[in-house]
C-alpha cells in the first residue's frame, strides 16, 4: 500500500520546494547489466518524465520497468525451479527448539516449518544473486501495477514517446504491441491506421514483442492441418503445446510472489485473519486459486477476455490426428491416452484406442500417456481436493477453471451449491444459454411489470412464441439493452435478402443514389423504405411476399419491442431501413476505420465530456432502436456498445439470421459497428417513439398500397370466377376458399 500510495505521489506532484528537474531522478542509474530496480517506481518515473515532454527519459525509464519486470518474473521461475530440485536439507534442531526425535500428536509442525524454511532460505539467496540485494521483496509489485502491466499500458506511452522522437519503427512496433492486448481501444486503432499510411514505416515493424511464441506455433499448426501438410503441422502442434506448459510454469511460479493483501478496517478491528495457521491457511489458498487460474491465463489469447475452451485437451486431440494420418500409432496412442486422462468416458477417444491396441497386438511395456501431462493432472487434482476443502471447511470461494474435473473429486455437501452456480453463471463465462419465453415473462414479473392481455393483444403474444431472450441487460454491461432470437425464420431471412438485392439491382437505393458509404469509403450501402419497395413491387420489379414481409415483421419488431421495454405505454413505429454493406474488394488491405462510427441515436455525442445532447441534428423523439439481423456470411460487422467516452467497448454481438438487438435510443447505449471486410451485411434498422405524431407515415402508406394491389387482384380473380363456365364442383376446400373470398369482397364493396 505504501508503494501504491508513493506512486500516486510521483504521478502527481512534482518534488517540493524545487523547480521540475531536466531528467526524472534514477535516470542517471540506468545503464546496461546493472540490477534491476523496482517497475512501479521506474514505471512512475517515465509517467513523470512523459508528462513533462521528456521523451529521451520517458523512454528510456519505460524500457527499463519492463526490463525490471521481466527480470523478476523470470527470477522468480529459475529460483522456483531450481530450490523444488534441490535435496531438503536438515535445519539444526535447536533452531527450532525441538529434537528431531521428537513425537507425538504435533510432531508434524518441525518438519513442515524446517521445510518450509529451507525452502524461504533458498529462495532469498537465488533471488539476492540474480536481483541483488533485497532480491524479490525489493521488487515487488501492487495489483494497481501488475494490471497495468498486464494490459500493456508501457507500449502505449513508449509509442507515442517514440513517435515524437521521430524513431517511426519503435513506435509503430510498440503501437502493435499494445493494440494486439487492446483491440477494441478506438484511439489505437486511429494511430494503427495512421502508421500504416506512413511511407516511411517498414512492413516488419508491425511485430508483437511480447506475446508468447506459443500461440504463433499453435495457429500455425492449425492452419498446417487445414492445408493437409500434417507432417510439417506436428512440430508446430509440439511447439505448442510445450509452450503453453512452459507458459503455465512461468505463471505457478509467480503465484509464489509476495502480493499486497488488500484488507479492510473492519476485518482488522473483527480479528478476522485468525492467527498463525489461519493466516498460512489463507496465504496458502491465495496460491493454489492463483495456481488453477494459470490455466485459463495459459488459454487466453491476448486481446481476449476469455480462455480457449479446453486448450491443452484439444492440444493433445489435435496432436493424435496429426500423428494417425502420418501413420505414427505409438505416438498416437500415446496423445489418445493422454486426453482420456482428462476425460476417461470420451467415446471417440476409447474407440481409436481399441483400433490402436488391436493394431498393436499385445501390450507394449512403458506405452503410456505422455509424462508432462500425468503430471500436470496428478498435480492439478491434488490442488483442486485442498481447495474443494477450504470451501467446504473454511468458507473460501474457488471457480474451477476445468471442465473435466471429475465429480468425485467435489464434496458432496457443495455439488449442488456448484450445480446452482454453474446454472447461474453470466453469458460472458459459458456459451450463451437462450432464455425461454416462460424465463422472460418471470423477469418482467420480477421488475414489477404484469404481461396481461390488456397490454399484450393476442397478435403480440403470439409474436413472443419461439422468441428466445438470449442476453439482457446485465449480461450485455449496460441498461435497456437485450438481445432476442427466433424473430425470424431461415426462409424469412432469405425472402428478405432477396428482396434487398433486387431492389439494389433495380438501382432502388434509398438515400445512398448507388454512392459508397457515408460512413466508410470502404463499404457501399444500399438502403430500401417500406414505402418504396412498395411501390416496386407494385411496379413488378421486386416480389410482393418480400415487400409484405418487410411490413409484416417491422410490426412484429415493434411489438416485440413494446412488449420488454414499454408494455404500459405505447410505442410506434418512427422509422424503417432496410440496410446492406457490402465491402469493397481490392480496399479492404491494413483497413482500421469502422462501418458505423460510436454514436447515440437520439442525441449528439460528446466523448470528451461523456455528454450526450438531446438536440438537432439528433432525431430527439426516438425511444427505442432495433436492429435485426438477415445473415452471417461476412467478416466484421458486430455491433459494439461503448461507455460515453466512445472508446471502451462494454459488449460486442455477432449478427446472425433472425436476431434482434433492441435498446434505448439515449447516450445510455453509444454504439457503433465494426468495418465489414469481406461479403454483404443487411439488416432492418427500426426505430420506435413514444410521440404519436412522429409515427412513420409511409409504413402507413405502404401498408395502404399493398392491401389495394391485394384486393384489385382479389376482385380480377372472383368476376374470373363469375364469368368462368359452368364446371363440376371443385374440392370441398378449394370451394371453401372462393366463398371466403367472395364474403370479403361483397364486405369491401358494402364499406366503399
Amino acid at each position: 500500500m505504501l508503494r501504491l500510495v508513493r506512486l500516486l505521489l510521483l504521478l502527481l506532484l512534482p518534488p517540493s520546494g524545487s523547480p521540475e528537474p531536466s531528467e526524472p531522478p534514477g535516470l542517471a542509474s540506468l545503464s546496461p547489466g546493472a540490477p534491476p530496480q523496482a517497475p512501479d517506481l521506474l514505471f512512475a518515473d517515465g509517467l513523470r518524465a512523459y508528462s513533462a515532454g521528456a521523451w529521451a527519459p520517458a523512454v528510456a525509464l519505460l524500457r527499463e520497468a519492463l526490463r525490471s519486470r521481466e527480470a523478476l518474473g523470470r527470477a522468480r521461475r529459475d529460483c522456483g525451479a531450481s530450490c523444488a530440485a534441490q535435496p531438503d536439507a536438515e535445519l539444526p534442531g535447536q533452531l527450532l527448539g525441538v529434537p528431531q526425535s521428537a513425537s507425538g500428536p504435533r510432531a508434524w509442525e518441525p518438519l513442515l516449518l524446517r521445510a518450509t524454511l529451507r525452502r524461504a532460505e533458498c529462495l532469498t539467496q537465488c533471488a539476492e544473486r540474480r536481483l541483488g540485494p533485497g532480491g524479490t521483496a525489493r521488487l515487488r509489485m501492487g495489483s494497481v501495477l501488475r494490471e497495468a502491466f498486464r494490459r500493456r499500458e508501457p507500449y502505449n506511452y513508449l509509442q507515442r514517446a517514440y513517435y515524437q522522437l521521430k524513431k517511426l519503427d519503435l513506435a509503430a512496433s510498440a503501437a502493435h504491441t499494445f493494440f494486439v492486448a487492446n483491440p477494441t481501444h478506438l484511439q489505437m486503432r486511429e494511430d494503427m491506421a495512421k502508421y500504416r499510411r506512413m511511407s516511411g514505416i517498414r512492413p516488419q515493424s508491425f511485430q508483437d514483442l511480447v506475446t508468447p511464441l506459443y500461440w504463433a506455433a499453435y495457429d500455425t499448426g492449425l492452419e498446417l492441418l487445414v492445408q493437409q501438410e500434417v507432417a510439417l503441422a506436428l512440430p508446430k502442434l509440439e511447439e505448442a503445446l510445450q509452450g503453453s506448459l512452459a507458459h503455465m510454469e512461468s505463471c505457478r511460479a509467480g503465484c509464489e510472489g509476495p502480493e499486497e493483501q488488500q484488507v479492510s478496517e473492519e476485518e482488522v478491528e473483527e480479528g478476522s485473519q485468525g492467527g498463525l495457521y489461519e493466516a498460512i491457511a489463507g496465504h496458502w489458498v491465495r496460491v493454489l486459486q492463483c495456481r488453477q487460474h494459470c490455466v485459463a491465463d495459459t488459454a487466453t489469447r491476448p486481446g481476449r477476455d476469455f480462455p480457449v475452451p479446453d486448450f491443452i485437451p484439444n492440444q493433445l486431440r489435435r496432436l493424435h490426428e496429426a500423428y494417425a494420418q502420418v501413420g505414427n500409432v505409438s505416438k498416437a496412442m500415446e496423445s489418445i491416452l493422454s486426453v482420456l486422462l482428462f476425460y476417461p468416458e470420451d467415446e471417440a477417444a476409447k474407440k481409436a484406442l481399441n483400433q490402436y491396441q488391436t493394431q498393436l497386438g499385445e501390450p507394449r511395456p512403458g506405452l503410456g500417456p505422455r509424462e508432462d501431462i500425468q503430471r500436470f493432472i496428478l498435480r492439478s487434482l491434488g490442488e483442486k481436493r485442498q481447495l474443494y476443502y477450504a470451501m467446504e471447511h473454511l468458507g473460501t470461494s474457488f471457480k474451477d477453471p476445468d471442465s473435466w474435473t471429475p465429480e468425485a473429486l467435489i464434496p458432496e455437501a457443495l455439488r449442488e451449491k456448484l450445480r446452482e452456480d454453474q446454472e447461474k453463471r453470466p453469458w460472458d463465462q459459458e456459451p450463451p444459454q437462450s432464455k425461454s419465453l416462460p424465463y422472460w415473462k418471470d423477469v418482467l414479473l420480477l421488475e414489477g411489470v404484469t404481461l396481461t392481455q390488456d397490454v399484450l393483444s393476442p397478435v403480440d403474444v403470439l409474436l413472443l412464441e419461439g422468441v428466445t431472450l438470449t442476453q439482457d441487460a446485465q449480461q450485455l454491461n449496460g441498461s435497456e439493452r437485450a438481445v432476442l432470437d427466433g424473430l425470424l425464420t431461415p426462409a424469412e431471412c432469405g425472402v428478405l435478402l432477396q428482396l434487398a438485392k433486387d431492389a439494389a439491382e433495380a438501382g432502388a437505393r434509398s438515400g445512398y443514389r448507388g454512392r459508397r458509404s457515408p460512413h466508410s469509403p470502404h463499404e457501399r450501402f444500399e438502403g430500401l423504405t417500406v414505402l418504396k419497395a412498395a411501390q416496386l413491387a407494385r411496379a413488378g420489379t421486386v416480389g410482393r411476399p418480400g415487400a409484405k414481409l418487410l411490413l409484416e415483421v417491422s410490426e412484429r419488431v415493434r411489438a416485440l419491442t413494446q412488449a420488454y421495454f414499454s408494455p404500459e405505454r405505447p410505442l410506434h413505429l418512427s422509422f424503417t431501413h432496410l440496410v446492406c454493406r457490402t465491402a469493397i474488394e481490392g480496399e479492404q488491405e491494413q483497413r482500421m476505420d469502422l462501418s458505423h462510427p460510436v454514436h447515440a441515436d437520439n442525441c449528439v455525442l460528446d466523448p470528451d465530456t461523456g455528454e450526450c445532447w438531446r438536440e438537432p441534428p439528433a432525431y430527439t423523439y426516438r425511444d427505442y432502436s432495433g436492429l435485426l439481423y438477415l445473415n452471417d456470411d461476412f467478416k466484421g460487422g458486430d455491433l459494439f456498445f461503448t461507455q460515453p467516452n466512445a472508446l471502451t467497448v462494454t459488449a460486442q454481438v455477432r449478427p446472425r439470421c433472425g436476431r434482434l438487438v433492441a435498446f434505448s435510443s439515449g447516450g445510455e447505449n453509444p454504439h457503433g459497428v465494426w468495418a465489414v471486410t469481406r461479403g454483404r451485411r443487411c439488416a432492418l434498422a427500426l426505430w420506435h417513439t413514444w410521440a404519436p405524431e412522429h409515427r412513420e407515415q409511409e409504413w402507413t402508406e405502404a401498408e395502404e398500397l399493398l392491401r389495394e394491389e391485394e384486393e384489385e387482384e382479389e376482385e380480377e380473380e372472383e368476376e374470373e370466377i363469375l364469368n368462368r363456365d359452368p364446371s363440376p364442383e371443385p374440392p370441398s376446400h378449394k370451394l371453401q376458399r372462393v366463398q371466403d373470398k367472395a364474403g370479403k369482397l361483397l364486405r369491401v364493396r358494402e364499406e366503399l
